[in-house]
């Protein structure tokens, strides 16, 4: 890999740069001989090692520094490394390391309160996970219980998580393998004017389709056997495809007319993603549950959760829930939210995304698409962006098909990480993730090294 060249001496953690080298080589032969790696097949994967991380970079293996334009798994909102997020976990740990979670307990406490604080509407209790995919097993259990029914529904182009009630909500080919019909989960195809299924010409027909169709499936499945309609807010991985004007509100009102829980999927797109504390907000509406995880530790320390209206909170005030996780509400990953979200509020984080997502970024984004025919749509909020890389501009064929990769699409990727910057990619895209604390510097160090990159795109779109 041939990156920008190695920037000094040391690293930002202070360790010597060949000694890191040397400590990466063995990380990564101890990796390859004893790492199962996620949705991968073991034999044909060449991971990355990093061996140090600061603010928006991270340093591979051979010492390159990358501007981490993914957020890793768009999660290191507050970027890698705060100081005051560290201090926070060290803190924590000299005081009360850990703890079962029956017992109250001060950081589990606060960040409750902090979260209840910034939820919309009466979302103001909190049940803690482990991570984003058992924040959403329990949302559907909740809904479950509450409502007495079974089928959940979900739209295709989406994920939820790789847990089994998360996997088979998920709308995407990471669902084929664990999908056998059985888990009481219908999908539908949700609003999407790009590559619309409505015929729409418009963003109102999209989302007036898009709702109309919502109802009539509901209709045939029977309204009173649904418990529930979970939705990412803004779709993350699928696309980053913001809802058209009325969506969220529209089903809503679905929701509302047949007893349905609404669930809204915040993993990704909460805690400042959106340049909103959670992506809904945009959308002015309040769903029933709400899940989070990623951002609310910028994932310094694995933690998720379910945030509750006073509903769904009712229907357990005297009747036991049946659920619970041995690390519930685990002081060190309190501690770690508690400290990012004050981070976050003392340093303007969401405000700042928001502004560099309509002044700098998206704006940045539009100019490359004007100038590279190999881009067929950008489209995003706040620092949550997604560039549409297609080989026919007219027909919008896609540079990779749904599902896969492609040649052409590898090379656009390795043109970005040989300039220097670590992009999040998903089938024919490139999302545009960076911290909610980038600079204005930082990005258009890494709106030029894509613009370079789809130079190699450009060339593989047909005359």
């Amino acid at each position: 890999m041939t990156a920008t060249a190695r920037p000094h001496i040391a690293l930002p953690n202070g360790q010597d740069i060949d000694s890191a080298i040397a400590e990466g080589r063995r990380a990564y032969e101890l990796d390859r001989r004893h790492v199962f790696h996620s949705w991968s097949a073991q034999e044909q994967i060449s991971p990355m090692t990093i061996v140090a991380a600061e603010g928006s970079y991270v340093w591979d293996g051979d010492g390159n520094r990358l501007l981490d334009f993914s957020s890793q798994l768009v999660f290191t909102n507050i970027g890698h490394q705060h100081p005051k997020v560290i201090a926070a976990i060290a803190e924590q740990a000299a005081k009360l390391c850990t703890i079962a979670p029956q017992h109250a307990n001060a950081a589990r406490s606060e960040a409750a309160r902090l979260i209840s604080e910034r939820t919309p509407g009466d979302l103001n209790r909190v049940f803690f996970t482990n991570g984003g995919a058992d924040a959403v097993e329990h949302a559907v259990r909740m809904a479950r219980l509450h409502t007495g029914r079974r089928k959940v529904l979900s739209r295709y182009r989406s994920y939820h998580g790789g847990t089994d009630t998360a996997i088979n909500l998920t709308g995407d080919p990471r669902r084929y393998p664990n999908d056998y019909g059985s888990s009481g989960v219908v999908h539908f195809n949700g609003p999407f004017l790009y590559r619309s299924s409505f015929f729409a010409d418009n963003e109102q027909q999209e989302c007036e389709r898009a709702l109309d169709y919502l109802e009539r499936l509901i209709a045939h499945e029977g309204a009173s056997s649904i418990a529930a309609i979970i939705l990412e807010s803004v779709p993350g991985t699928a696309g980053i495809m913001v809802p058209p004007p009325g969506y969220l509100a529209g089903v809503r009102q679905i929701c509302d007319r047949h007893g349905i829980v609404m669930i809204a999927d915040e993993v990704m797109a909460g805690f400042g993603r959106t340049g909103k504390w959670f992506a809904i907000e945009h959308f002015d509406v309040v769903p029933d549950l709400m899940t989070f995880a990623k951002g609310v530790t910028s994932g310094y320390v694995p933690l998720g959760g379910v945030a509750i209206s006073d509903a769904i909170f009712s229907t357990f005030a005297d009747r036991a829930y049946p659920g619970g996780l041995t690390y519930s509400g685990h002081p060190l990953a309190c501690a770690a939210a508690v400290a990012t979200i004050t981070t976050m509020q003392d340093e303007d984080m969401v405000g700042h995304a928001a502004r560099i997502g309509s002044e700098v970024l998206g704006p940045g984004l539009h100019e490359l698409a004007r100038r590279h025919p190999s881009v067929g749509e950008v489209r995003g909020l706040g620092v949550f962006w997604a560039v549409e890389l297609v080989a026919d501009p007219k027909t919008r064929e896609p540079l990779a098909p749904y599902g896969g990769s492609s040649p052409a699409m590898n090379s656009v990727l390795a043109a970005c990480k040989s300039g220097g910057l670590l992009p999040f990619a998903n089938f024919n895209r490139v999302h545009v993730c960076p911290p909610c604390n980038v600079s204005e510097a930082e990005v258009a160090e890494g709106l030029a090294i894509l613009d370079a990159a789809l130079d190699v795109a450009d060339g593989h779109v047909v005359n």
